[in-house]
């Protein structure tokens, strides 16, 4: 009898608006895209684990029995979801897995999260561990946090394993309810644009923001004990609480962005793209004067949209300091705009630009199944 195969795609994520809220239990509104991790699992006959990158053109092996981080760090994803599923008490045997991928590394796109949610994906239709994709997103997310070791939120796995074609998923990150909103962009396409700046100052800011967030909460709860989260604070409590600038800022800027969240999902459902784009550069401009995660950059790339009438709105995206620009595009300038604004970025900030065009797609999926 012959061992059971499958192959699994998993896309990675663009947020479209509502960045930090996410800590601070609010709404985000995710899409899955075009770009994927594919992993190609077989069951195997002993408790071996193997493990091939095409990206990296390595290979790593161990056992079932000895599963601990490894010091090449790519097949760490693979092996926290194992581990994970070893917590949970899912009987699973030795497998080999070829993975590869087209979702550039770095760009704030979520490869890692895609990787991981094929990964358990896999698994779990292979040894039949009877898991719902909820129980996935939430696995995968742990592998992240508890083996990798990076206290990430759940959106992007949510995003990589829920996606559905033309939608857009608002996520409630704090009751985990989701809803679908149609993104119909007519002649307008998702055009990223890649600062090429790694998140250099990413990790400690982001530390910082969170904590700056919870002293903001806990003085809002002084005189308004019910408030858990700046989700359910309103601009005039934080007003009324915070004399802090720095904190009343950062505040201020997650109350708002919460309700950004809700009116672009107004928005969208009523078709209105233009409205819709001047809600992601109002994000910008919060982002970077308010809470200031950007960079340069990212400064730079999101004023020159704004000089484009083909440009109906540009964001930072992510958690800051680099990375991607999302913007919504008219499809017949892209070669155009991006064209000039490549040749105006390298002239004023040295660098590179890359451009990535992204449909929004289905999430994690099988592509083939062999079963005995």
């Amino acid at each position: 009898m012959s061992n059971r195969k499958i192959t699994v795609q998993s896309p990675g994520r663009i947020n479209l608006i509502g960045e930090h809220t996410d800590y601070n239990l609010g709404f985000v509104l995710p899409a899955a895209i075009n770009k994927y991790v594919t992993v190609e699992i077989e069951e195997r006959n002993d408790e071996l684990i193997e493990l091939i990158s095409i990206n990296n053109q390595q290979t790593y092996r161990t056992s079932l029995s000895e599963i601990h981080q490894s010091t090449l760090h790519w097949p760490d994803y693979a092996l926290g979801v194992v581990s994970e599923l070893q917590k949970a008490n899912h009987s699973i045997k030795g497998f080999s897995a070829i993975i590869s991928g087209n979702i550039p590394v770095g760009a704030g796109l979520s490869s890692s999260a895609a990787y991981e949610c094929a990964m358990v994906f896999a698994l779990n239709e292979v040894f039949n561990l009877g898991l719902t994709k909820q129980e996935m997103v939430q696995l995968a997310q742990a592998a992240e946090n508890n083996f990798v070791g990076l206290q990430c939120g759940i959106m992007d796995m949510f995003a990589s394993m829920m996606g559905k074609e033309n939608h857009a998923i608002r996520l409630d990150c704090r009751s985990l309810d989701y809803e679908y909103f149609p993104v119909v962009l007519g002649d307008f396409k998702i055009v990223l644009l890649d600062t090429q700046v790694k998140h250099s100052l990413a990790s400690s800011e982001y530390n910082t923001r969170r904590k700056e967030c919870e002293i903001g909460i806990n003085l809002i709860k002084q005189k308004y004990p019910s408030i858990q989260s700046l989700r359910d604070a309103t601009l005039n409590m934080v007003n009324d609480c915070i004399t802090d600038i720095t904190v009343k800022k950062r505040c201020t800027f997650i109350v708002e962005e919460i309700e950004r969240v809700l009116n672009a999902c107004t928005l969208l459902n009523e078709g209105k793209l233009a409205e819709f784009g001047r809600e992601m550069y109002a994000t910008h401009n919060g982002l970077s004067r308010q809470y200031e995660v950007s960079c340069q950059e990212l400064d730079f790339l999101v004023n020159e949209c704004l000089g484009y009438k083909e440009i109906l709105g540009a964001r930072m995206m992510g958690g800051g300091f680099g990375g991607c620009i999302i913007s919504l595009m008219h499809k017949d300038a892209i070669d155009n705009i991006t064209g000039r604004m490549a040749s105006l970025y390298k002239r004023n900030m040295q660098k590179e630009m890359l451009v990535y065009v992204a449909d929004i797609v289905n999430g994690t999926n099988t592509i083939n199944k062999n079963s005995p």
